[in-house]
């Protein structure tokens, strides 16, 4: 019966494609000739007839097969548990792929303890996202349009999540990529989102070249590509000398390009704040709940590569630190309320990065799994006060909507608190574990503690500062939109609703030992995730072994202090935005420079224009100028001249005069006559 279940996990990723290929074809067939000029207006073409029907039907397809899939997975990820922990994991071989010698690669999908929680985040939060857009998007001409986008992403993220092997993973990589330039740009008329889809595409295919490459260095190292393999050998061929530290370090260092790129760190950051010109629950299910952590999988998936090399985990873990504070200095002073999520969730992914970064690679996915429901859940949220406000999404021209948007405001007020790390909520417990294995680790130090400890404050005071803008104080809002504010409709609200639920009970999964010790309780998460990390490698044993010479009430401490840091973050936020509304602006007046440097994202987007996007444009006009045109064309358009030349000489033989013709048949004959009494007279 388990293996029977089991069998059936090709359903996961196969369902949603079900999707794409039924909606693609109402799209094609019935929404594109309802959006055709001759059809008429296209929202009045739309919302008559079979026009409203297509809707319906779209609006139950594309939820339905992501629903369908959660539930496979979840039948999947329980018999799975249903083995023991060192047999909890399962490979489906569907079919041959590559074979080239002894080299094979198969579209082969594997369960396990990592992947089962990939997939359950995946397809629950990805169910709930599709849900709340058929009431966002519910006035969106091109609607069906929108859904195949939304499920053929689903479709290759669970491709990337339960490959087997990472040239599998690499073509559900490079697909996540492709329908996040799709749905960044989905409103491609609007030349804003149409350059923020490019910006996009272009800065993950960076850190795509350097995942090939890391490709390319396992294949050449190892023979193989699939994860069994490669990591079962990895500490032979390390213990022998093949795998060197300089090897492990360059393999590594150049997957950690591609990580960089997808999950949005320092300095491939830059695409992510530009792709909330998407629709809004783009934001939540692809930059907020399931790509951009990407990255961190990958990371946690090659733990065993990573760990040979510490040099790389060092640049990690700093990258990660930096891109934390980095990140959540920007959002203070964002007035778009997208954009302040946007910095957050950069800020957040560089938490997980931290994690990996000093070995804590369970408390890293506990951080994404935490993370995904309450920033998804936020950004739905934000979304529905734009959808409340006609558009808006300036805070400085919002307030006073607690009233008026109730469940709005109580589950993004939810969020709110986990992601400031209060305690009780979600975010507290995965944000706790990160803070304490980054200070203990053996690979961890009490500066990289500082930085994101500061980092949290941060983070509790731009977030209330949210809060404190949108819902509280006087309305600042234009009389005609204040005149349409409205809660949003069940589709909306209901997944916002069971959203706040998991931000309140998600971290009680993850209890931190020192306070779950006393009453019993065990850390569920790190129990489930341990098989996969312990067959990682040794130096992980290590890292734990560490972090239990410190004393719990050193680890109470720290927590209580990063506690102190957050209430102050919100303290400071309510004296700001809420008791001295006017000390923002008297502060931004005494102090223009700074003010206007943070405002300005620290003007990194120009200095990258100035200093890459300028010279390549220019580097690429002169190869084009001096290589293409020149030597390419020259070549090209050289060899057409020497055939219309010798055609024109050739030509003239052919000029229709009838004696021309005779001296020739004539001269031919002579001459072939002349040949052939010169052989006789030779031999």
């Amino acid at each position: 019966m388990v293996s029977g279940i089991l069998d059936g996990l090709w359903l996961v990723p196969a369902l949603p494609l079900l999707g794409v290929v039924l909606n693609g074809i109402l799209a094609l067939f019935v929404e594109r000739p309802l959006l055709l000029p001759a059809a008429g207006p296209p929202s009045a073409a739309a919302g008559h007839g079979h026009g409203a029907s297509y809707r319906t039907l779209v609006a139950f397809i594309a939820p339905g097969v992501v629903g369908a899939a959660f539930v496979v997975a979840l039948l999947c990820v329980l018999s799975l548990a249903a083995a023991p922990p060192e047999g909890r994991i399962f490979v489906q071989v569907l079919f041959p792929w590559i074979q080239a010698g002894a080299f094979t690669a198969p579209v082969a999908f594997q369960l396990d303890p990592l992947s089962s929680v990939m997939a359950l985040v995946v397809t629950g939060v990805g169910f709930l996202i599709h849900v709340y857009s058929v009431g966002y998007m519910s006035h969106e001409r091109a609607f069906a349009r929108y859904f195949v986008y939304l499920n053929l992403f689903m479709f290759a993220m669970l491709i990337l999540v339960l490959a087997d092997n990472y040239l599998l993973m690499f073509v559900g990589w490079e697909g996540v990529g492709l329908c996040s330039y799709l749905l960044i740009g989905f409103w491609y008329e609007k030349q804003s989102a149409a350059d923020a889809g490019k910006k996009a595409f272009v800065v993950n295919r960076v850190g795509d070249f350097g995942f090939l490459l890391a490709m390319f260095l396992i294949f050449w190292t190892f023979g193989s590509v699939s994860y069994t393999e490669v990591f079962a050998k990895a500490p032979l061929l390390s213990g022998d000398g093949t795998l060197t530290t300089g090897l492990a370090t360059a393999i590594t260092l150049l997957m950690f390009l591609g990580a960089a790129g997808k999950s949005a760190q320092i300095p491939l950051y830059v695409w992510l704040p530009d792709a909330m010109e998407g629709p809004t629950p783009v934001s939540a299910l692809i930059h907020a709940a399931t790509m951009v952590t990407a990255g961190v999988y990958m990371i946690a998936r090659s733990s065993a590569l990573f760990l040979l090399a510490p040099d790389t985990m060092m640049v990690v873990a700093v990258i990660g630190a930096a891109t934390a504070i980095f990140s959540a200095t920007i959002g203070i002073c964002q007035t778009d309320i997208k954009r302040v999520l946007a910095y957050s969730t950069v800020s957040q992914l560089g938490y997980m990065f931290l994690a990996c970064g000093v070995g804590a690679f369970t408390a890293g996915i506990f951080h994404l799994t935490t993370h995904a429901f309450f920033k998804a859940l936020l950004f739905l949220g934000s979304g529905s006060v734009i959808h409340a406000l006609s558009g808006e999404q300036d805070m400085r021209k919002m307030g006073g909507l607690k009233k008026r948007v109730p469940v709005t405001f109580l589950t993004m007020f939810a969020a709110t608190l986990a992601i400031a790390g209060i305690p009780g909520f979600s975010g507290f417990f995965s944000k706790d574990e990160i803070l304490w294995k980054s200070f203990s680790s053996s690979m961890g130090s009490p500066v990289l503690w500082v930085v994101a400890a500061a980092a949290a404050g941060i983070t509790a005071f731009y977030m209330f500062r949210l809060v404190f803008l949108t819902f509280f104080g006087t309305s600042r809002m234009d009389p005609e939109v204040e005149k349409h504010v409205h809660e949003s409709p069940w589709t909306m609200t209901l997944p916002l609703s069971i959203l706040a639920v998991l931000s309140v009970i998600g971290g009680f999964l993850g209890i931190p030992a020192v306070l779950g010790g006393a009453f019993g309780v065990p850390n569920l998460f790190e129990g489930w995730l341990e098989p996969v990390f312990r067959r990682a490698a040794p130096a992980a044993a290590h890292a734990a072994e560490e972090a239990a010479h410190h004393s719990a009430a050193l680890e109470i401490g720290l927590m209580a202090l990063s506690v102190g840091i957050a209430l102050f973050g919100i303290g400071l936020a309510y004296f700001l935005y809420r008791a001295r509304t006017e000390k923002p602006d008297e502060i931004a007046r005494k102090w223009p420079t700074v003010y206007g440097v943070v405002f300005h994202k620290y003007y990194i987007d120009e200095f990258y224009e100035w200093a890459v996007v300028r010279r390549v444009v220019r580097g690429a006009d002169w190869l084009w100028q001096m290589f293409d045109a020149r030597f390419i064309d020259g070549i090209v358009d050289g060899a057409a001249d020497i055939v219309r030349s010798a055609g024109d000489r050739i030509r003239r033989l052919q000029g229709g005069i009838v004696g021309g013709y005779a001296f020739s048949l004539l001269a031919g004959a002579v001459l072939l006559v002349g040949y052939i009494l010169y052989r006789s007279i030779v031999q």
